[in-house]
């Protein structure tokens, strides 16, 4: 969801998806259909995958928009809607005006309350333009008659009327407003990243009244959903992108994969789906935006029980790493290029959550296949080969060598992620 770009534009975003047999049968719909004008049709096609619509409104593997995904929260499970343009199931009878409340609101068509897994405290900023071209491009899409799912939230959640308290506390509605004392360029970042891009979704903590507080923005928070943990994009400490380059947080955005690190889990999907298919100006805008967010936090420093700890574990920890990691990313964790990232001074290793780099080690993982790079090299799991304390000393030898300043973990954090989800 993006302010109005160039046709040309939106027509390459689409034409190059790997997804093309959607994307071409999305304009065929729509000629088909003869009542959509193919370039607000083009438009809103980008600004949908701009959102990363699909990830939440379809299963995986089945058709695209007819809802029925299932979310596990801490509340309960939440079952996204069918947003496929079916006349009885789906939004086929909306009107553009009530697509455009339900977003800029928070309520649906019916003026039921929506719970906040929909981020319509960040869609409230999309333009009513762009509300527009999204839903003359869902308006296009085949109809998929498939009735939406009652919400199985545990009790007292399962009351909408509480919806009510938390909007209170944590939303406010209204469009994005330009900061004339930014660049253009920036107020783009800013619209895509603060608007249908909803990062702070994830990359801020979320407290146990599912709401996050503004102070609290971009630095960082488990996302309780998927076991994995949204790095802070403010501090040193973790992923701030103060020393970053614009080239190198674009890379990462839209290959997937960079000179600083690469992107698993929940972030890979966000690329294969969305940022993929970005312009480069859109992406560089939004790189802009997010490497100006005000840093915050120092760089850590070992204790002397930490250092302990590292001595117990980094002999064995070591001989692990000589033995499976090496070759790829080098005796002294200097990595190879966008392949194999590195480890030494890698801020994503070095973070207070040790939980990604436990998740690597356990579960492997791809960063996801894009335009940019078709043919990501991937890490094998070791879940089956190493121990809970081979991994401990693994994974705290690779956060403490090479001057990197993580602390070290022991086997019990390691176990308590064995049977996260792989997603």
């Amino acid at each position: 969801m993006r302010p109005p770009i160039s046709m040309a534009k939106s027509l390459v975003a689409t034409i190059l998806s790997p997804m093309a047999s959607v994307a071409m049968s999305g304009l065929l719909w729509a000629s088909s259909a003869g009542a959509q004008d193919l370039s607000v049709v083009a438009h809103g096609q980008y600004l949908a995958r701009a959102g990363d619509c699909v990830a939440c409104h379809s299963n995986p593997g089945d058709q695209p928009f007819g809802g029925g995904r299932p979310m596990e929260t801490p509340f309960g499970t939440l079952y996204s809607p069918n947003i496929s343009s079916d006349q009885a199931t789906g939004i086929g009878a909306w009107t553009a005006d009530e697509f455009y409340t339900m977003l800029h609101t928070g309520r649906s068509r019916s003026g039921a309350l929506i719970y906040p897994a929909m981020p319509y405290g960040n869609y409230t900023k999309v333009t009513r333009a762009d509300s527009d071209a999204i839903f003359a491009f869902l308006k296009s899409t085949p109809p998929i008659n498939r009735p939406s799912r009652d919400q199985d939230l545990h009790f007292p959640y399962n009351n909408r009327s509480l919806l009510n308290g938390w909007r209170a506390l944590y939303f406010s509605e209204g469009e994005y407003k330009l900061n004339v004392a930014k660049s253009a360029e920036w107020n783009r970042g800013a619209y895509l990243v603060e608007g249908l891009g909803h990062c702070s979704m994830c990359h801020t903590a979320i407290n146990a009244l599912g709401g996050s507080s503004d102070a609290a923005a971009f630095q960082g928070g488990l996302i309780p959903m998927q076991e994995w943990y949204a790095p802070s994009l403010t501090s040193n400490r973790e992923a701030g992108l103060g020393d970053w380059s614009i080239e190198d947080i674009s890379d990462l955005l839209q290959a997937g994969v960079s000179k600083r690190g690469a992107v698993y889990g929940p972030m890979a999907e966000v690329v294969y789906n969305s940022l993929q298919y970005l312009t480069d100006a859109d992406v560089r805008a939004m790189a802009v935006y997010l490497k100006s967010l005000p840093p915050t936090g120092e760089t850590a420093s070992p204790t002397k029980a930490e250092s302990q700890d590292k001595l117990r574990l980094s002999p064995l920890g070591k001989k692990i790493y000589t033995a499976q990691c090496a070759e790829c990313h080098g005796t002294s964790g200097e990595g190879r290029g966008w392949d194999f990232p590195p480890l030494a001074g890698n801020q994503s290793i070095q973070m207070t959550s040790s939980v990604n780099p436990i998740r690597m080690v356990l579960n492997g993982g791809y960063p996801p296949g894009t335009l940019r790079n078709p043919r990501p090299y991937g890490m094998p799991p070791f879940a089956q080969e190493l121990s809970d304390v081979e991994v401990a000393a693994v994974v705290t030898y690779i956060r403490t060598a090479w001057q990197n300043h993580g602390t070290a973990i022991e086997a019990k954090d390691v176990n308590a992620l064995r049977s996260a989800p792989l997603n």
